[in-house]
């Protein structure tokens, strides 16, 4: 059995979409830390029965919030970290500290827009294959290495909200079967 946290700031699609794959595995999903106080997530962990780990950076230094939380993985003792719409860039200092992979899912074919208007930029660009990418977070924005990228032919007449669905589809479909396969090499005891 390998052990997953999910950190995630807003309404938790993607969380869900992990959370329902990783449910019938031998693994489990650890614990969702979030970081907003009235974030839906919060609400979606609770229907499924993940525990939560609230966080609040006001008023705190970013090491000092990140301590809290590698002390909290490693009490869970945590294998791996999968980003789902967590709107904090972690610090590299986090990076070293905790032992496991960061993963983290990104709605455009990087390296092509990075950073939070992913979807935004691939939808106003004139790219006829828009998509998503799964990376391994480094110390950049969006700059990990490439695990896997998903795409589609984009439509002509195809709306931004239409565009956006497709691309949920895609993480919800794609996210949750990387993070299990990296959960079963750790389990293996394979490198993730």
């Amino acid at each position: 059995m390998a052990r997953l946290a999910v950190f995630a700031s807003g309404t938790g699609s993607n969380f869900v979409a992990i959370a329902q794959a990783v449910r019938p595995t031998r693994h489990t999903v650890e614990f969702l830390l979030c970081d907003v106080a009235k974030a839906p997530v919060l609400d979606r962990a609770k229907e499924l029965g993940v525990p939560t780990f609230p966080i609040s950076y006001a008023g705190e230094k970013r090491e000092s919030v990140e301590k809290k939380i590698v002390r909290h993985l490693e009490r869970r003792q945590v294998d791996i970290v999968a980003l789902a719409g967590f709107m904090k860039l972690l610090t590299p200092w986090f990076l070293e500290a905790f032992k496991g992979p960061v993963i983290n899912i990104h709605p455009s074919l990087l390296p092509k827009y990075p950073g939070v208007h992913g979807i935004d930029e691939s939808f106003a660009s004139d790219d006829g294959e828009l998509g998503i990418t799964v990376i391994r977070v480094d110390a950049g924005v969006d700059t990990g290495p490439v695990i896997l990228q998903k795409s589609f032919r984009r439509e002509a007449e195809e709306t931004r909200k239409q565009v956006e669905f497709r691309i949920h589809q895609l993480e919800h479909e794609w996210y949750p079967q990387v993070l299990i396969s990296m959960l079963d090499r750790v389990d293996v005891g394979a490198a993730p």
